[in-house]
């Protein structure tokens, strides 16, 4: 847990948790946040983005030193059993991730591209959703994707870089190499032509990576 300030005298706490890949290995970068939510007959309140904590818990947990800057949020809404993924964009418009949900539920996705990782190819996944509050930092380097768990699956996600047609990036959500225990059960995936028919990781060349 990190201690990040105060509102009227009552101490925020948002706790700070690693991301374990598949190989139940901690990967290096990628973190969970969950913001504490102030609750009453009302409602409830939460500070669900503050730069200045934000960069205290990058210096804290991560490698990251510089300055972070988002220069676009993105929403989508998805019923259930939709797949979106896996994607990611290359430098010089490579992105750093937020990722929230804000209806429904995620299972959210991340695979490691960063060629000189020994995490390179293993992927990991978090269970995203409004009542259990995480958000997923995911830096460049990595590619993204989700499976929309329930109707009306809304997610929203901040971003370092603007969308770049050329330097996007697909691959294939389903790729046999990297091996994503998607938790479909009977559900039949629901996916984009772009998606379904993307390339496969070792179909990709060293541009492609971090």
């Amino acid at each position: 847990e990190i201690l990040i300030g105060s509102i009227k005298n009552e101490k925020i706490i948002m706790i700070i948790e690693h991301v374990i890949d598949n190989k139940c290995e901690e990967l290096i970068g990628p973190l969970i946040i969950t913001p504490k939510k102030f609750s009453d007959s009302r409602g409830f309140f939460f500070e669900s983005w503050n730069q200045n904590n934000f960069l205290e818990i990058l210096k804290e947990f991560s490698d990251r030193r510089e300055t972070i800057e988002f220069k676009q949020d993105n929403q989508s809404n998805s019923k259930k059993g939709v797949v979106r993924g896996l994607h990611y964009q290359t430098e010089p418009f490579g992105q750093d991730k937020l990722v929230s949900c804000i209806s429904g539920e995620l299972f959210d996705v991340l695979v490691d591209l960063r060629r000189n990782s020994k995490s390179f190819g293993r992927w990991a996944s978090v269970i995203i959703n409004p009542e259990n509050n995480k958000q997923i930092w995911i830096p460049k380097g990595f590619a993204h994707g989700f499976l929309a768990l329930k109707d009306n699956t809304r997610i929203f996600y901040k971003t370092t870089n603007y969308w770049s047609k050329e330097s996007e990036k697909t691959i294939f959500w389903n790729d046999p190499s990297i091996r994503i225990e998607w938790p479909l059960d009977k559900l039949v995936p629901i996916l984009s032509d772009k998606d379904n028919e993307a390339p496969k990781l070792n179909e990709l060349t060293k541009s492609d990576f971090f």
